[in-house]
């Protein structure tokens, strides 16, 4: 027989049995518990990854078209064929009949849709507009040809009083009082000066610098019209000497009056101006000096 201390203990095993498979169950309860967690945490990121998801833009040429962006401004196109019509042309010197006479379509054109407001004096925003500084760009006489050929050729509406308004049939030049200066590949500058009522024109020339200058005023007749009286005309050489001729203005004075030219603005644009002189000269001006191709 064996000893009872050699006995087997079937109380101690059973406990043992039974608390190997209470940590055993124990064991895989934790187990489960942290697969499910990591279960229910890998479905919150999918769920915050799919969330986050951004489905690509829809290219552009799925969209509808910008009504505005492909209609695009009538005065702009305009400008643009003006500026490209009028460039290697020496300011209208080189210019041929054909090239003058679609220059003068297209001006006409930008007249009809956006004509100068009658405020231009008036309104401090308008004259803004008008003053500083000017490049004379393009210049050629208002008609060519006959009338037939551009039957909505511009027209002055009403003369000013004891002010030639023969045509003049000059290109790439400019005529103040009958003194006529030309302009074909020269910088030319137009300056209005709105609060001194004051207007100027200074050209740059292979011997010096020729300086026209007077006051102006509103006309009575046509709001967009500036009177001018020239007093001044100077001639500054390289070398610098400088000749006041002035005076040939006086002389004038006494026989054709004080008021001895107007400028009409037919079209003023933050970039670009038209005006139409006395002369019956049409002038093409840009703020940008290098607007044109020389």
């Amino acid at each position: 027989p064996v000893p009872p201390s050699q006995k087997p203990n079937t109380s101690l095993r059973l406990a043992k049995r039974i608390g190997l498979d209470y940590n055993i169950k124990k064991s895989v309860m934790l187990l489960s518990k942290e697969l499910l967690l990591l279960v229910f945490f890998t479905g919150m990121e999918t769920v915050a990854s799919f969330t986050a998801f951004q489905f690509p833009s829809i290219p552009t040429f799925f969209k509808p078209p910008n009504s505005a962006a492909v209609t695009a401004d009538p005065v702009s196109k305009k400008k643009a064929e003006l500026l490209e019509a009028i460039s290697y042309t020496n300011n209208g010197k080189d210019a041929s009949p054909e090239t003058q006479a679609k220059v003068l379509q297209i001006v006409r054109e930008i007249e009809k849709t956006a004509p100068t407001k009658d405020t231009l004096f008036t309104d401090p925003a308008e004259a803004a507009k008008l003053d500083g500084l000017w490049y004379l760009q393009y210049t050629s006489p208002s008609v060519v040809g006959d009338d037939d050929e551009l039957p909505d050729a511009w027209k002055p509406v009403v003369a000013e009083s004891n002010i030639e308004t023969t045509q003049f049939n000059g290109k790439g030049e400019v005529s103040a009082s009958g003194i006529r200066v030309d302009t074909s590949n020269k910088v030319v500058k137009q300056i209005f000066d709105v609060t001194k009522m004051t207007a100027t024109n200074l050209i740059t020339l292979d011997f010096g610098k020729v300086c026209v200058s007077g006051t102006f005023r509103p006309s009575k007749n046509v709001p967009s019209r500036a009177v001018i009286s020239f007093t001044n005309a100077d001639i500054t050489l390289n070398n610098g000497l400088e000749l006041k001729l002035g005076f040939l203005f006086s002389v004038l004075a006494l026989f054709r009056g004080k008021e001895n030219g107007w400028l009409e603005t037919t079209y003023l644009g933050d970039d670009m101006r038209i005006g139409r002189g006395n002369k019956g000269t049409m002038f093409a001006l840009t703020r940008d000096v290098d607007a044109v191709q020389p």
